[in-house]
């Protein structure tokens, strides 16, 4: 028999080899009510495209404690009080550190940095001092002074670095212990976006606090260092009525010069 009369019949069986052969090619489909995505199907996600920052504007992340990463319009990235418990998920090019705790500096930084900044001499000579360019942006320090595990002051024990991307100015006060002085104030210059410690106990307390931001008079200042809403609460509670309050869902945001608050506003990020 000729295989031309023989095809009317076999091509139902073809055509179901065919669906077996090209449905066992197809990943199976997700049941519909598991939660999330199956881990084998993780490799399908899609990368998420950040929008690209212009310049004087950073992408601004807080991580958790006192660590933020800090991204520039060239792709720089900063770790702020860069430690061995919070991390960000990338390797930064730059980590600046302090040192009242261990939650604030890493003695095992990742190979990967290309700058790591202390913000004290280690061999207690006198003051760190930093001042370094990488692509689009300078970052500097002012020191200040920490009390010492004996009850004393470690002078220069503590930085606030500041990050110069463009014509935006951001200052992370790291853990800071008492309040700025005019030198300070000089040295630090026009600060547009301030990072600063609400604890109350283990840095400044809460009223001192309040008067370093209203000498600051930064545009945009964002909390850190709360350990547990109640503190944040609390230090939100005192300064009511002399800022704007805005609460983000989300842990980053994009700060620009040209789009800053028209004033003094507090903006408070996820985290802890």
């Amino acid at each position: 028999m000729h295989l031309s009369l023989r095809l009317p019949a076999l091509l139902p069986r073809l055509l179901a080899l065919l669906v077996f052969v090209t449905a066992g090619a197809l990943p199976a489909r997700a049941d519909p009510s598991e939660p999330g995505c199956r881990p084998e199907m993780a490799s399908l996600r899609l990368p998420i495209r950040k929008v690209a920052l212009a310049k004087d504007e950073a992408r601004l992340t807080f991580v958790g404690h006192a660590t933020f990463l800090i991204e520039t319009p060239a792709g720089i990235r900063i770790a702020t009080d860069y430690n061995d418990y919070v991390r960000p998920q990338v390797t930064p090019d730059v980590a600046t550190m302090n040192k009242a705790h261990s939650t604030h500096y890493s003695n095992r930084p990742d190979p990967g940095i290309k700058q790591v900044l202390r913000g004290w001499d280690p061999e207690g000579k006198g003051p760190a001092r930093h001042d370094v360019t990488m692509g689009d942006v300078r970052i500097r320090n002012v020191p200040t002074n920490i009390r010492s595990y004996e009850g004393g002051t470690d002078y220069d024990g503590n930085s606030i670095f500041v990050f110069e991307i463009g014509d935006l100015c951001i200052a992370h006060l790291g853990h800071l212990h008492h309040p700025l002085e005019p030198g300070h104030l000089r040295a630090l210059g026009r600060v547009d976006v301030v990072l600063f410690p609400v604890d109350g106990s283990y840095t400044l307390d809460q009223q001192g606090m309040l008067e370093v931001l209203k000498s600051l008079q930064a545009r945009v200042m964002i909390p850190m260092h709360f350990f547990g809403g109640g503190t944040l609460s609390r230090f939100l509670a005192s300064s009511e009525g002399l800022w704007p309050v805005e609460r983000r869902s989300e842990a980053s945001l994009v700060i620009g010069k040209a789009n800053l608050p028209p004033r003094p506003t507090m903006i408070v990020l996820p985290g802890h």
